[in-house]
């Protein structure tokens, strides 16, 4: 989906490696959110080192499905999409700590974030895609 800069009345563009990047995000996290779904079910009958109650798996598959969301209004230009990546990284992290997930492997949740923040950066006709980002 294209938006209009109001400054040049030209349609925002993105380098393809952003779109590349968002795209892998919603395929990946959707194939996430479906993994958990089937576990929950009973479908996948996985064990997990630490016990994982019905209401944590749902709630891991409320916050991956809440990063396909958030991913979404990035590719369509919602800047909001981002903070809402940021706040879900924030609850993975509690909800990881929760469930008994070491403080170290917590965090490293963050390692994406910055790196979606850093490709965001990269420039297409000499403007970022976190700069038409809406």
């Amino acid at each position: 989906m294209e938006t209009i800069d109001k400054e040049t009345n030209q349609p925002n563009q993105r380098h393809g490696c952003v779109t590349t990047w968002l795209m892998l995000m919603i395929v990946a996290n959707t194939f996430i959110a479906l993994f958990y779904l089937l576990i929950a079910s009973g479908k996948i009958g996985m064990k997990f080192e630490n016990e994982i109650s019905d209401i944590m798996l749902i709630l891991i598959v409320i916050l991956v499905f809440l990063n396909v969301f958030f991913s979404v209004m990035l590719l369509n230009w919602r800047k909001w999409g981002f903070w809402g990546l940021c706040f879900n990284c924030f609850c993975s992290i509690i909800l990881n700590l929760v469930i008994g997930i070491g403080l170290l492997q917590s965090i490293s949740g963050f390692v994406g974030l910055v790196l979606l923040f850093g490709i965001l950066q990269i420039k297409k006709d000499k403007t970022s895609t976190w700069t038409n980002l809406k």
